[in-house]
């Protein structure tokens, strides 16, 4: 499944940030088709937004992607220390690339169901457009949490079930067997029982088919 998903995500590689960004017409119409006209780049920002301006701290982004809307937010807090982790190599190269010359971000590759580092290393964990593609979402929950510090920030956006037939006929038909997403998919309410567990719940939003959040460690 690991290898059908980094596979998935190498092929379209040229065409992602496009997507993501709605940069060309097809992009557009796609996303207010299947997606409701949920704009990434809108969401973007409201996660940014949870992170301040002056944040010093230490930050794990998983996954990185191909860094096209981190690369200026990562830039700018010269004063953190970031770690970029990405299961896909291409993706990586792409990041590292954005980011060269930069010594405060490290881009490394790894797997978010079983990360490297030590529990309680990271004051925020970012993920972006991620849990929908993880195979294992409660293992990545499980180790996002424990690599993050008590008092930490869980920040992230993905898809959740039950929001839109069309959206969910995409994601069953066609994303999850090209390997772009991984079932199962949590609904909103399953999902906030899932952080409930985990978390105290500071800030919880749904847009279309996206759910994007703010938690902090207990």
């Amino acid at each position: 499944m690991k290898d059908k998903i980094k596979d998935a995500y190498e092929s379209s590689k040229n065409i992602y940030d496009d997507v993501l960004t709605q940069d060309n017409n097809f992009s557009k119409l796609y996303i207010k088709l299947f997606w409701s006209g949920t704009d990434d780049n809108v969401i973007a920002q409201k996660i940014f937004s949870y992170i301040p301006d002056d944040f010093s701290g230490s930050l794990l982004d998983v996954p990185v992607g191909t860094a096209v809307f981190t690369k200026n937010k990562w830039l700018s807090l010269n004063r953190a220390n970031i770690t970029c982790l990405d299961y896909s190599k291409d993706m990586l190269e792409q990041a590292e690339t954005r980011f060269t010359g930069h010594t405060h971000i490290q881009c490394i590759q790894g797997d978010v169901g079983n990360l490297q580092m030590e529990d309680e290393t990271f004051d925020i964990v970012l993920s972006m457009n991620g849990f929908h593609a993880f195979p294992d979402k409660m293992k990545a929950f499980q180790e996002t949490y424990r690599v993050l510090k008590t008092g930490g920030d869980f920040i992230a956006c993905f898809y959740i079930k039950g929001k839109s037939k069309r959206t969910d006929w995409l994601v069953k038909n066609v994303l999850s067997k090209k390997g772009w997403f991984t079932p199962p998919f949590q609904t909103e309410e399953e999902l906030k029982e899932i952080l409930e567990k985990f978390y105290q719940i500071i800030d919880i939003h749904i847009d279309g088919s996206m759910v994007y959040f703010h938690c902090r460690k207990r």
